[in-house]
């Protein structure tokens, strides 16, 4: 049940998605599969600085990489993650795991945002074949020429071939 007793209908999923990956993707389609809603965020986190890609363009790929699920919009954000939790009404926040550190640095972020608004963090792990994958990771491979072809959704791939280059498709 969600806070106020209903059935829970509606997550939200926030992020950088910088660039979005494969593993947002599973964690997305788990998740739409399990809520009725799910309302993906992509926030502007100043802790992750030397983006790929700026605000409106990783809007744009979200809505790419997601429009095959008919239950999922995608928003955009600047502030905290309960404010725009409790201005689409979300009954959950949802967060996925890859590692045991990402649990230990979700939980701190899930126990204060508990703290000042009473919206709990539901973490969802993700599937082992893609528990490497990091938007961080993903950047850094990406300017050093690399081929991430095999870790981003066509979309992605395409966008970054357009902005770099050769080396990030798998004929580069």
């Amino acid at each position: 049940m969600g806070r106020g007793g209903e059935p829970v209908t509606r997550v939200l999923y926030p992020g950088s998605f910088d660039p979005v990956h494969n593993g947002h993707v599973e964690m997305v389609e788990t998740a739409a599969g399990l809520f009725e809603e799910v309302v993906v965020a992509a926030l502007i986190n100043p802790s992750k600085g030397g983006g790929l890609f700026d605000l409106e363009q990783r809007m744009a790929l979200l809505d790419e990489c997601f429009e095959h699920l008919t239950n999922v919009r995608t928003t955009m954000f600047d502030g905290l993650v309960v404010d725009l939790a409790s201005e689409v009404g979300a009954d959950f926040i949802i967060k996925g795991l890859r590692a045991v550190s990402d649990f230990e640095s979700e939980l701190q972020m899930a126990q204060m945002n508990a703290a000042i608004s009473g919206v709990q963090t539901l973490f969802l792990p993700t599937a082992s074949r893609r528990s490497f994958l990091a938007s961080r990771l993903i950047r850094e491979v990406v300017r050093l020429g690399g081929d991430v072809s095999d870790m981003v959704p066509e979309p992605v791939r395409l966008r970054l071939e357009g902005r770099l280059g050769s080396g990030t498709g798998s004929d580069g």
